[in-house]
């Protein structure tokens, strides 16, 4: 068993996650030619807000070019984790029609608060209906915010067709454990995996308002940086418990490092931790 590489279009993304600094197209080329399977789709390249026929023709570029869309997230606010990240939950259907077009069964949705969780349950049973998955990042100020409520939502919905990404450098900013323990409790929930770097610190220049333990100051690092999250160990966690679906380079490299760039040395990093297809 061997996982797969998805390249997100986070990696091109501008700040503002509204837009990408290149064309959607091009990352497509950069993700066959770097070697990825598969590109994970932002509304910053194509969305609730794009007419049915473009995400079509984009569905066309992705897979002339042998690859897949391993998962969508539909809508702006979802990413941006603000107060309306979980309208989306209160009529599904223009995301899994965005899923639908490109040709993916997995989306991306937002949990803020508990009374979210009544609007969750009716999208996980339309999504059903579609044969259309739903998962949740493991992220900061969201009810995934730390392992152990993760798992009591995870396991109160109980339904095979909602899930988790599991993103460990949303744990670490939260001093959560996000190894083979958390790993093993993930396990049969696992959808996708984002993979980011960070490393804390009071000088960084980048900030996140977390639910347990406030502003976080950051530093963004490519994922081959020592500093922040250990990927061997990760790495090491998801091959010990047989993970083999998709692993996403979700990094925002834009304040970092050019696109092409980034997408190889991270694909390069990750297959020299073994555990993927070639």
């Amino acid at each position: 068993m061997a996982m797969k590489l998805s390249l997100s279009v986070r990696i091109a993304e501008a700040p503002c996650k509204t837009r990408l600094n290149v064309p959607f197209g091009d990352l497509v080329q950069l993700a066959k030619e770097v070697g990825y399977h598969a590109v994970c789709m932002r509304a910053s390249a194509g969305g609730t807000q794009t007419p049915r026929a473009e995400l079509e023709k984009m569905r066309d570029d992705v897979e002339s070019a042998g690859l897949t869309v391993s998962m969508v997230t539909a809508d702006f606010d979802v990413p941006l984790n603000n107060d309306q990240g979980p309208n989306s939950l209160k009529n599904i259907a223009p995301s899994l029609d965005v899923a639908e077009a490109l040709g993916c069964d997995l989306i991306r949705i937002c949990l803020k608060k508990s009374e979210d969780i009544s609007h969750l349950v009716k999208a996980v049973d339309a999504a059903a209906t579609r044969n259309i998955r739903l998962a949740h990042q493991c992220h900061h100020a969201s009810l995934f915010e730390r392992v152990d409520d993760t798992m009591k939502i995870l396991r109160s919905i109980g339904s095979g067709n909602f899930g988790l990404i599991y993103e460990p450098a949303n744990l670490y900013m939260v001093y959560q454990d996000y190894g083979i323990d958390a790993i093993r409790q993930f396990k049969p929930y696992i959808m996708n995996v984002y993979l980011q770097n960070h490393r804390l610190g009071e000088d960084g220049p980048a900030y996140y308002d977390t639910y347990t333990q406030g502003r976080q100051r950051y530093h963004h690092l490519p994922i081959w940086d020592e500093g922040g999250v250990d990927f061997p160990h990760v790495i090491d966690a998801l091959k010990a418990i047989n993970y083999d679906g998709y692993v996403t380079i979700h990094q925002a490299y834009g304040e970092i490092m050019g696109p092409d760039e980034a997408a190889l040395e991270s694909a390069q990093y990750l297959r020299s931790l073994g555990g993927f297809v070639t």
